[in-house]
């Protein structure tokens, strides 16, 4: 066995197109998938392909279609952002179509489509704002998502008229926007980014077209960005300027205006943008501003959930995370960073970038999901409860959230598995099969696991005839020790990269079994103060619930007792309530110790996705647990 693998320059990696099936729960009826290039399937089952399949029936297939479509029917809008519901939407239900392969949802989107374009005016424009408005506000923001779903819907089916409607509202942005025209980073808010991260359906409609007009409007877009008045993308990046302190506002009447240049979701999205434009021209800086700016929001801003930002905006959110701040974890936030942390590991293979998404999957996306899928929460505070946003901004039910959370689901099949030529990758550990071409050959992979309840992934690989192929299989970046074997027989391999790679001729029923070691960790919070303790297992934040030892209050001081090993030892406990994970452990409880005694007490804690899911009061949870204070230690 060998550990070498042919590297390939990461621009010009081709990845696998996901298409599949789909089991809906409590129906044993299999729908075959849509037929897309060498027939590749997947079927995501257990805990995470219920959560799929529940968000496409509930949410996704339940959307009622004019409530997104009404406002483009209407151009009298002056400042809101209606018109960015249909692109989310459609976004979602295109790959979540392309999946399950559900005949139902896509008439649906068929209809979507012909009721979208039928809005569009004889100069290009899809929109919602007055002739006299235009430019302002999110006006360029909703023609983005609008562009998103046109061009999805054109990959999807090879339409001509879908790509016609995309040059023509793309064309007359072009009219309206760039040198001669409007400086685009003085439309819209928070210095022109959320116009400018329209650069991403440009770049692609360059690669479908060819067309050097769009290339060059999407340079247009990044250059202008170090121009006097925009948000200096590139540059701060470069530089190592923290997002937080990016154009910081000090005076709350700005906070929601073109001068606060720290909003979140908009930032990542012209980063986004700026990964296309990369692919596109091979320009390394553009990669190197890429990179840094997600350093820095990993090491300055994402908490131990995988999100972050407090009223949209970014804000030293990690060292801050055990405090209580308003209106933090937007799904909208955590959707965007899971995209860009997809869309980068796309780009240069790197699996920090994958350890990242698990997380935030596992905790912040999980948890914003109501258990029976029909919508997703506003905002997932690590400290609260949870509950419905309400609707915006003048539409009937949907929130942004509401819309942007199905397309984070949506990623995890074309994550979950990648493949080039004679080269396998997964990525994530779960229940499911799949079905790909390596080389000329077809190969099915299954998996059979619980992850992450237990560290245990079984792997049978069947291709269709014996084949030489390298496998690769994550290593998680917590994961301390790992057991491998092929066939029962034990393999000594050492991770690579964050991968481990088993490079052999593949015969059908060979199995691999992977074991990962899930240890607890406790974890004090990252402003070093000592005063706040938190417990992960393996990618999961696990959490106290006031439904669970309710005989302690949730705010009250735990601190956790280690064994001889320093570790908190966690016992399984019985399923109760709906919830996914339960772990015993033992925690002193107090201020009240003498002789270094107090009393102890074993407590339940749940996994995060979990906690609260009672969306209310009655479900009131605490990731970061209280320490006791103790002036005799420094």
């Amino acid at each position: 066995m060998t550990n070498r693998i042919k590297t390939f320059p990461a621009f010009k990696v081709i990845l696998l197109i996901f298409t599949g099936l789909n089991i809906v729960p409590g129906c044993d009826q299999k729908v075959s998938g849509p037929t897309l290039t060498n027939g590749q399937e997947i079927i995501i089952s257990g805990y995470l392909g219920d959560r799929i399949d529940q968000c496409i029936q509930k949410r996704i297939k339940a959307q009622d279609m004019d409530e997104f479509i009404d406002p483009f029917l209407h151009r009298t809008e002056t400042r809101y952002w209606q018109t960015e519901f249909w692109g989310k939407w459609f976004t979602s239900a295109v790959a979540a179509y392309e999946y399950s392969g559900d005949e139902e949802l896509k008439q649906k989107i068929d209809t979507a489509f012909k009721k979208l374009i039928a809005t569009q005016t004889a100069d290009g424009y899809i929109g919602n704002y007055a002739d006299t408005a235009h430019l302002a506000h999110w006006d360029i923001w909703g023609r983005k998502y609008t562009l998103l779903g046109l061009i999805s819907y054109h990959k999807l089916t090879g339409d001509t008229e879908s790509l016609e409607a995309v040059k023509k509202l793309l064309d007359f942005t072009m009219s309206e926007v760039g040198p001669g025209m409007a400086d685009i980073n003085l439309t819209g808010n928070y210095r022109g980014m959320p116009s400018s991260s329209i650069l991403e359906p440009v770049v692609l409609l360059y690669n479908i077209t060819q067309e050097k007009k769009y290339l060059d409007f999407a340079r247009y877009i990044v250059e202008n960005w170090e121009s006097p008045a925009g948000p200096k993308l590139v540059s701060n990046a470069i530089n190592e300027v923290p997002v937080a302190e990016r154009f910081p506002v000090n005076n709350p009447d700005q906070w929601w205006s073109w001068h606060n240049g720290q909003k979140a979701y908009e930032m990542m999205s012209c980063y986004e943008g700026l990964i296309e434009f990369y692919r596109a021209t091979g320009e390394e800086i553009y990669l190197q501003a890429v990179e840094a700016a997600v350093k820095n929001i990993i090491d300055t801003e994402i908490n131990i959930c995988g999100s972050g930002a407090s009223v949209e905006c970014w804000y030293h959110g990690k060292k801050n995370q055990a405090n209580q701040a308003m209106q933090t974890m937007e799904t909208c936030v955590t959707m965007t960073w899971m995209k860009f942390l997809l869309n980068l590991y796309k780009t240069t293979d790197k699996t920090e970038y994958i350890d990242q998404f698990e997380i935030s999957l596992y905790n912040a996306l999980l948890s914003s999901i109501h258990p029976n899928g029909h919508t997703f929460a506003k905002y997932t505070p690590l400290c609260g409860f949870r509950e419905e946003g309400d609707p915006q901004p003048g539409m009937k039910y949907l929130h942004c959230c509401m819309a942007n959370g199905p397309r984070a689901l949506m990623l995890i099949p074309s994550a979950a598995y990648t493949n080039r030529d004679d080269l396998i990758t997964l990525n994530l550990y779960t229940q499911s099969r799949v079905k790909m071409k390596v080389n000329d050959s077809d190969v099915v992979l299954e998996q059979t696991t619980d992850y992450p309840k237990s560290g245990k992934v079984t792997i049978q690989v069947d291709p269709s005839k014996e084949h030489a192929f390298t496998l690769k299989l994550r290593i998680p970046s917590w994961c301390r020790e790992y057991e491998l074997m092929v066939n029962h027989e034990a393999v000594k391999s050492i991770a690579d990269s964050g991968y481990v790679i088993l490079n052999r001729t593949w015969s059908a029923g060979d199995k691999v079994i992977l074991t990962l070691d899930m240890h607890p960790r406790v974890i004090e919070s990252p402003d070093g103060s000592g005063n706040f303790a938190a417990v992960m297992r393996g990618p999961v934040v696990l959490t106290r619930d006031n439904r669970y030892s309710p005989e302690v209050d949730t705010d009250e001081l735990v601190r956790p007792e280690l064994n001889r090993e320093g570790e908190l030892e966690l016992i399984e406990a019985p399923d109760q309530k709906g919830t996914w994970m339960l772990f015993n452990a033992k925690f002193t409880v107090g201020s009240f110790q003498e002789g270094n005694k107090g009393r102890g007490v074993t407590l339940t804690l749940c996994d995060f996705a979990s906690a609260g899911n009672g969306w209310g009061p009655a479900s009131r949870y605490r990731v970061w647990l209280p320490q006791v204070f103790d002036p005799r230690v420094k």
